[in-house]
């Protein structure tokens, strides 16, 4: 993924209030139930960091994650990068709905570019894990 690639976004919607799709997204017991179960911590609020190992195949992947802004109940972007590999990210999560309906509309944004020979780090990966993410995890969460 480049910085010149254009956002990704994942939409999604849920049968849940905006309220507790918000939970979702940013309290540690809940992301650890569909996100990241080695999450070590979590705090929406801007500065906060956390990193977390991640395997794939025979690949380390040293998640770095770290706070930028925050609008309690609306919107939060975080920033990614990997220990071992070069590039950076943003994720925007924003909600919108009430207290019957939540929308979340998810965009990342290449900030520097990720490693071409890595296939982790293709824009159908990148998607394709979103989608895992958002379609499959936090919907099944969601919809219990």
């Amino acid at each position: 993924m480049k910085k010149s690639d254009p956002p990704i976004l994942v939409e999604a919607s849920f049968e849940r209030s905006a309220t507790t799709l918000w939970k979702a997204l940013t309290s540690l017991p809940e992301m650890k139930k569909w996100y990241f179960d080695m999450l070590p911590g979590f705090e929406p609020r801007p500065g906060f960091q956390t990193s977390f190992k991640v395997r794939s195949e025979e690949r380390l992947f040293t998640h770095q994650w770290e706070v930028l802004e925050v609008v309690p109940g609306v919107s939060i972007t975080y920033r990614w990068t990997f220990e071992e590999y070069p590039g950076a990210s943003t994720s925007t999560f924003e909600v919108s709905g009430d207290e019957h309906r939540a929308h979340l509309k998810l965009t990342v944004r290449v900030q520097e570019d990720f490693p071409d020979e890595l296939t982790e780090f293709t824009r159908e990966s990148c998607k394709g894990g979103w989608d895992y993410f958002i379609h499959g995890n936090l919907k099944n969460y969601l919809s219990v």
